[in-house]
């Protein structure tokens, strides 16, 4: 009985996508490189050891190369008993960040939990599980998702205090990426673009508030649209992060060759990482990891498009949309499209949290890919049973295209 249920959870060594590992490993060896390229002199000034943000990736990396290889060996079944626990101790882990002796204040904000000798973000491990939860929620609503009382207002009421803890952090940007999380994975579940468009405008009116509340993000707001009237100020960070992509030209200066992250670029191994590899590799090597990075992000919306289950469908959608999320958002503030948000870039930028949780979204992926990890393209095409709006493979359960297709099957076999 035992072994039968592990086998339920467990689905053997996968078959490893190549279209998912190879640029994820790409991407790491690369982010070793900034990491030690960006935290040379900074570890030197203020550790005395060049190489303690080094040796401390290089452990992170081993810690979620293990997560990313137990999550690839889960079955579909074994993932979705994972949505309860995650949630449970994602948000034991939010509300820990406040428990006196557990909860780290850094630079005026409290995101952090202390774990031993561990520093743990709980913020990325509620990005993560909340995919979970969304994944198998929606999968077992089915057609209720169509319904606002039913699906859209539960996940809405659910969500509002966690996004409430997060502004109180305060972590604005993971705040903004919880509820564009929420909004795309209700959407390809099939959710109706009215209810979405009216819950949206709520939640822009209500973020627009937060903003207008806070003097520091008025101050960022008004660095973001002229950075060079407050050079000196809020506007500092993104004027050095302009230097250093025009520094860098088409090939740029060579590994190692950049001088912004001498002390002249903030954050240069965490969220402006970016930067400092345009800087070093120039536009070539910029565009470089953007293929990569789209590589990863467009063979999980395959996977997700060919899965039948309904929740490993979302659950691909989720993962795949999450780290999309992560890359457009940081990269966006590098090159000046958004405000400044403390988002790390998966895999390149420094971290414990977030590069673990970026492994473990792999982990995921590969264990969708288990059975098409050979397959490059579709073999069959989804024109029919998509439920309205929805970008999932397969028609939810009793939802109108699920209708839709049992009626043609009928009539396929009265005639």
């Amino acid at each position: 009985m035992n072994l039968e249920r592990s086998r339920s959870i467990f689905n053997g060594i996968p078959r490893l996508d190549p279209l998912l590992y190879l640029p994820a490993a790409i991407l790491l060896l690369v982010g070793t490189l900034m990491v030690l390229d960006t935290t040379y002199f900074l570890a030197r000034t203020k550790l005395g050891d060049p190489f303690y943000f080094f040796k401390a990736q290089l452990l992170h990396i081993g810690l979620g190369v293990l997560v990313s290889a137990l999550l690839s060996q889960f079955s579909r079944s074994g993932l979705r008993r994972l949505a309860g626990p995650l949630t449970v101790m994602a948000v034991a882990m939010m509300v820990a960040v406040w428990i006196p002796g557990l909860g780290i204040v850094r630079g005026g904000a409290r995101r952090w939990v202390r774990l031993g000798p561990l520093l743990a973000e709980p913020a990325e491990l509620l990005k993560f599980a909340m995919v979970f939860s969304l994944a198998d929620y929606l999968a077992r609503r089915g057609v209720q998702i169509y319904r606002v009382q039913a699906g859209l207002l539960p996940i809405a009421v659910a969500l509002l205090p966690i996004v409430a803890l997060l502004l109180k952090e305060p972590d604005f940007g993971s705040a903004v990426s919880v509820a564009i999380l929420a909004f795309v994975m209700l959407l390809a579940a099939g959710a109706r673009l009215k209810h979405l468009a009216t819950g949206g405008a709520i939640v822009l009116a209500a973020l627009g508030l937060q903003i207008i509340a806070q003097p520091y993000r008025i101050r960022r707001l008004a660095a973001f649209i002229d950075p060079w009237r407050t050079a000196r100020g809020a506007g500092f960070q993104l004027i050095q992060s302009f230097i250093a992509l025009g520094e860098g030209g088409k090939w740029g200066q060579g590994l190692g060759a950049g001088r912004q992250k001498m002390f002249y670029l903030p954050q240069a191994h965490t969220d402006f990482v970016f930067a400092v590899l345009i800087e070093d590799f120039g536009l070539v090597g910029g565009l470089v990891v953007l293929a990569l990075f789209s590589v990863l992000v467009f063979r999980g919306m395959w996977i997700a498009q060919a899965e039948p289950d309904a929740f490993a469908s979302l659950l691909g959608f989720g993962m795949s949309s999450l780290l999309a999320l992560q890359v457009l958002i940081n990269i966006s503030v590098v090159i000046g499209l958004i405000p400044t948000k403390g988002l790390p870039l998966p895999f390149l930028s420094y971290g414990g949290s977030s590069l673990v949780m970026a492994l473990a979204e792999l982990g995921v992926l590969l264990a969708l890919s288990k059975d098409r990890a050979r397959n490059w393209l579709p073999s069959r095409q989804y024109s029919v049973g998509q439920p309205p709006g929805g970008l999932v493979s397969a028609p939810l359960p009793g939802s109108p295209a699920d209708a839709r297709v049992s009626r043609g099957e009928s009539a396929a076999k009265r005639a």
